[in-house]
């Protein structure tokens, strides 16, 4: 920019502020609104523009390209953002459920993070006959307890799918603890069940570390994690569908052309969990709702 621009610049901001004084105050974007989604910064039109391509590699089972260092960035300064004004994620869905149909008498919600929201780009044809996707990329049990009733109980379906914890184990939100995962969990249930909901849980995937957490070794506590859903499926009568011995390298980490990146699971991954889950969810529907 060249020097005998700066006056002009100088001006035009001084402009714009004085006519940013003169109007009224706007209606603060916090507290109880009406449409409260509408107030939610959008993602910024560069993420956007990546995670357009990430999705269609993926439809054509090609590796994501690389985001760019600034996109990155930017999508982790919004994400963060995020966490403060839509900390549970209500809006991710908010118009899509707005915008279903009348539950069938064969709904089933898949309900998690990031690994359920690949599935359905990375294997639609599971998403259809009223099977609905609802994973939100990043999300933590607490966040996803809190949007347990608007993209799972309001959604009235007969069965629900819950695969999540990896992220509480990574720190996604913090320091957490085993059993205030378990406790999270534990309470998903319960409500689904209060709901005369079928419940499949999920074990969580192996994963030996983490690329955005370097430093943690999480396969020994995501073993134990394993344990206990399984015993909470005994103990609450559920279907627990096992993800993760069929991925396991043996060494708490995912077999070789599994995942592109230690955690999330690449189409031939998916290709070894998708008859599991089919299964899974025949097995539940044949039980009687709670």
């Amino acid at each position: 920019m060249s020097i005998d621009r700066w006056p002009l610049i100088v001006t035009l901001a001084f402009a714009i502020a004085g006519a940013a004084a003169a109007q009224a105050p706007a209606e603060p974007k916090v507290g109880v609104l009406d449409a409260p989604c509408t107030a939610l910064e959008p993602m910024p039109a560069g993420v956007m523009a990546y995670l357009a391509k990430a999705a269609a590699a993926r439809t054509q089972h090609q590796p994501a390209p690389t985001p760019p260092a600034d996109q990155l960035e930017a999508y982790n300064d919004w994400q963060q953002r995020q966490l403060v004004n839509d900390f549970a994620g209500h809006c991710r869905y908010a118009t899509a459920n707005a915008g279903l149909p009348a539950a069938s008498d064969h709904r089933v919600v898949f309900f998690g993070d990031s690994i359920t929201e690949l599935w359905r780009s990375s294997v639609p044809e599971l998403f259809q006959n009223d099977i609905v996707g609802r994973g939100v990329s990043g999300q933590t049990t607490p966040q996803m307890l809190d949007r347990f009733r608007a993209d799972v109980i309001d959604l009235h379906p007969q069965l629900v799918h819950i695969l999540a914890g990896v992220n509480d184990i990574a720190g996604n939100t913090g320091p957490t603890r085993l059993d205030w995962i378990e406790g999270n969990i534990e309470s998903m249930v319960e409500l689904a069940q209060a709901h005369h909901i079928r419940v499949v849980i999920a074990a969580a995937l192996p994963a030996s570390q983490f690329s955005w957490r370097a430093g943690l070794a999480p396969a020994e506590i995501i073993r134990a994690y394993d344990d206990w859903l399984a015993d909470l499926a005994r103990r609450k009568g559920l279907v627990y569908v096992d993800y993760y011995t069929p991925l396991d390298d043996g060494h708490g980490g995912m077999k070789p052309g599994l995942s592109s990146d230690g955690v999330h699971p690449t189409p031939a991954g998916y290709a070894i969990m998708t008859p599991l889950a089919r299964e899974a969810i025949e097995k539940a529907l044949k039980q009687p709702a709670p």
